[in-house]
């Protein structure tokens, strides 16, 4: 049993998973104070310097704060994008694997036929 776990935890996709998603928590972190610090106080300063977060519209005794929802939504949109852009980066790095050409061996039949046709040729000549 710890043999298979042992093949299962250092495969390298698991691995790779794990890294990816540590990096990806400490990059949503640099990207949410972004958008905190620079982008929402700049795009309240343009709606007239309200605070986004602050948003909020009261239905009944709800009160809906549609301005957090608003900055997350921002938040995600700036993650996926650096992360898109990222990871177009790593691949542009990366070398593309040359893939050998397969040589065709024609068989016995269109050995034949290329024959039949060559000499139907030459005989139209």
């Amino acid at each position: 049993m710890f043999k298979a776990f042992k093949e299962f935890a250092f495969r390298g996709n698991v691995i790779d998973l794990a890294v990816g998603v540590i990096l990806g928590a400490a990059f949503s972190g640099i990207i949410k104070s972004l958008v905190d610090s620079i982008f929402m106080p700049l795009i309240g300063i343009v709606i007239g310097g309200i605070d986004v977060k602050e948003l909020s519209v009261t239905v009944g005794k709800a009160k809906l704060l549609y301005g957090q929802f608003l900055q997350a939504s921002i938040e995600f949109i700036l993650i996926a994008f650096a992360l898109f852009l990222f990871v177009k980066g790593i691949n542009s790095f990366r070398r593309k694997e040359e893939v050998p050409e397969e040589i065709v061996v024609p068989t016995m039949e269109e050995k034949l036929l290329t024959e039949i046709r060559d000499a139907l040729v030459r005989r139209n000549d």
